[in-house]
C-alpha cells in the first residue's frame, strides 16, 4: 500500500473515483462514497483496516482475497463497485442529507441503466439517508429498483464495532446464496 503525506490525501479531495462496472452484473455493490485513501489510490474500499475485500472473500463470492488495486478482476465473477455519492471525505459525517439524497436519485438511475440483479448498499445509514427510508435494516429490502433487487449489508470500515469480520462475511454469505439463486 502506497503512503500519502496529508497534504496528499487532501489533494484527494478533488479526484473522481471510476466505478467499477458493467451490465447485467449478478451483484452492484454500493459504498458510502470514498475516502481519501480510495481517492488517492483509485481503488475502491483501499484504506487498511476496511474488511470489505477480506468478507468477499470469506463470503465466497471470489476464490481468494483481492487487493484492492485488483478491483477490476470482480468484472469477471459477475460483481461490481460503485457509491451512493461520489465525492471523496475523510468521514461519512461530512455528507449532507442532500448529498445522500441527490447520490439515491443517481444511484437508482445507475442502476436502471445497468440492471444489476441485486444491488447491495454496504451500510444501512447510507441506504436509509438515500432512500429515504428509516426503518431499513440489514438484510433484503422490499425495494426493487426496476428489477434489481435490493440488499443493505452492513458497512465494513474498520470503525463499525458491532459487526465482527466473521458475522459480517455470514451476512455478505446469505446475499451470494440468494444471488446464485
Amino acid at each position: 500500500m502506497p503512503r500519502f503525506t496529508p497534504e496528499e490525501l487532501e489533494a484527494a479531495r478533488d479526484r473522481v473515483v471510476p466505478d467499477v462496472v458493467a451490465d447485467g452484473l449478478r451483484v452492484l455493490f454500493c459504498g458510502i462514497n470514498p475516502g481519501l485513501m480510495t481517492a488517492a489510490t483509485g481503488h475502491h474500499f483501499a484504506r487498511p483496516g476496511n474488511r470489505f475485500w477480506p468478507v468477499l472473500y470469506r463470503s465466497g463470492f471470489t476464490p481468494r482475497l483481492l487487493k484492492p488495486a485488483e478491483q477490476q478482476e470482480l468484472l469477471s465473477y459477475g460483481l461490481g463497485i460503485t457509491n451512493v455519492v461520489a465525492r471523496p471525505t475523510a468521514r461519512a459525517d461530512e455528507l449532507s442529507a442532500e448529498e445522500y439524497r441527490e447520490g439515491g436519485r443517481l444511484l437508482a438511475l445507475k442502476v436502471g441503466r445497468l440492471r444489476p440483479r441485486w444491488l447491495a448498499v454496504v451500510g444501512v445509514t447510507a441506504y436509509r439517508a438515500a432512500f429515504d427510508d428509516r426503518k431499513a435494516g440489514v438484510g433484503p429490502q422490499s425495494r426493487l429498483i426496476g428489477d434489481t433487487r435490493v440488499w443493505v449489508l452492513p458497512n465494513p470500515s474498520g470503525l463499525n464495532a458491532h459487526w465482527t469480520a466473521e458475522t459480517m462475511a455470514e451476512e455478505f454469505a446469505r446475499l451470494r446464496e440468494a444471488a446464485e439463486s
